[in-house]
């Protein structure tokens, strides 16, 4: 397959469409409970986010904080306490960006591993990968490379002016929230729908293509993994849960060849 043509739109628009995209991960609870054998794929990348994690929160997070108390001590008290929440939340959210970054990244041999195995159990199609060769190896290093570097352009164009809206009130914090949502939702749709897309060989493009034609069902799976990796800790164990969810998504939702 290539290009966003050979995708189809949800079977569910709507409400519903939207109510089906936030069930994923419970789905991908299941399947992994029920199919034992997924699991040689999730336990090293997951210890790989534990000790990242670790790291990652106890030098980064606390002195957040410490930061965000001092930048805001000058505000008036009212919106001092408004300021803080939101750059608290923006925190949180920055840190699992950069958490998401290093496990996607680090894992993703198993991961891409799992998403193909767990596709084929669930479409019952025998997938044809290429021959390994010093070209495909060297070509999809390059792919992977461009393709953060092309998620962190679009948050860095899109999530610094939305930032700087939060230093307008009494509507550019609101502004900036809602933006940042939106921001999130879609690279968390970008992650971890990546693996069955990738395998594809769809140019970045295509790959918005097809998770914006998904719409409003890719607006729920991305919203609740957003969720999911946000809340700290929880977070180490929520990105093999995402990239099952989104190989089940992607079965459902976008792909041309079922149904």
């Amino acid at each position: 397959m290539a290009g966003e043509k050979n995708f189809r739109p949800p079977s569910g628009g709507g409400p519903s469409g939207l109510i089906a995209g936030l069930t994923y991960p419970f789905q991908a609870l299941g399947v992994l409970n029920r199919t034992r054998s997924l699991w040689r794929y999730i336990l090293i990348p997951l210890l790989i986010n534990l000790l990242v994690g670790v790291v990652l929160y106890a030098s980064l997070l606390f002195a957040g904080f410490r930061f965000i108390g001092t930048t805001t001590a000058d505000f008036p008290a009212a919106f001092q306490v408004l300021l803080q929440a939101l750059l608290g939340i923006g925190l949180l959210v920055v840190l699992g960006f950069v958490l998401v970054r290093f496990g996607v990244v680090l894992g993703s041999p198993w991961y891409g591993q799992l998403s193909e195995r767990l596709e084929q159990i669930y479409t019952g199609r025998t997938l044809s990968p290429e021959p390994t060769s010093a070209r495909t190896i060297l070509r999809d290093i390059w792919r992977a490379l461009a393709f953060e570097l092309k998620k962190l352009l679009v948050v860095v164009v899109i999530g610094l002016p939305l930032l700087l809206l939060n230093f307008f009130p009494p509507f550019g914090p609101p502004l900036a929230s809602a933006g940042g949502i939106v921001l999130g939702v879609t690279i968390a749709c970008l992650d971890f729908l990546d693996p069955p897309l990738e395998r594809r060989r769809l140019r970045f493009r295509d790959k918005l293509g097809a998770i914006r034609n998904a719409l409003p069902a890719s607006g729920g799976f991305g919203l609740i993994c957003f969720g999911l990796i946000t809340i700290p800790f929880l977070n180490l164990f929520s990105i093999p849960l995402c990239i099952t969810a989104g190989t089940l998504f992607f079965c459902d939702q976008i792909d041309s060849d079922q149904k």
